[in-house]
């Protein structure tokens, strides 16, 4: 980025067509304009978020590093907030530890799962094996 633009929402907003594009992601801002039309998604999601905050929608989708490098050439600018200015839903630290969290209470449902389907396969042996035993006894008698 040769030179540092700062930019209210207002400015980002006029800058939402395919030939002039802007997005902000994290507080930076980005011309887009150059890359809609070798974008894997399409066009159609940048148009989405053309003249706004794309970074739920960026971090939502889970972009690689090769997103994430080519998203650094991108850079014009950075977002100039002002009063009234809608806040970030989330930063890409918070969307970290809360994954973390649910893995682990995916890994403890899995767990669950694992000791009931343990306690009953016992369970059905046991009682294959009470009713041979009973059958045992009463063939022998």
């Amino acid at each position: 980025m040769s030179s540092t633009l700062e930019l209210t929402y207002q400015d980002v907003a006029e800058h939402n067509t395919k030939k002039d594009i802007y997005v902000v992601i994290h507080d930076k801002i980005y011309d887009c304009a150059q890359f809609i039309d070798e974008h894997p998604g399409g066009e159609e999601v940048l148009l989405d978020c053309a003249g706004q905050d794309a970074t739920e929608a960026f971090e939502d989708v889970g972009h690689s590093d090769e997103a994430r490098e080519t998203l650094d050439k991108l850079q014009v600018g950075v977002l100039k907030r002002q009063p009234g200015d809608p806040t970030p839903k989330a930063s890409a630290h918070v969307a970290s530890g809360s994954s973390s969290s649910n893995s682990d209470s995916t890994g403890l449902g899995i767990g669950v799962y694992f000791i009931l389907l343990v306690g009953g396969a016992l369970g059905y042996f046991a009682f294959q094996y009470m009713a041979k035993e009973e059958q045992a006894k009463t063939g022998a008698a």
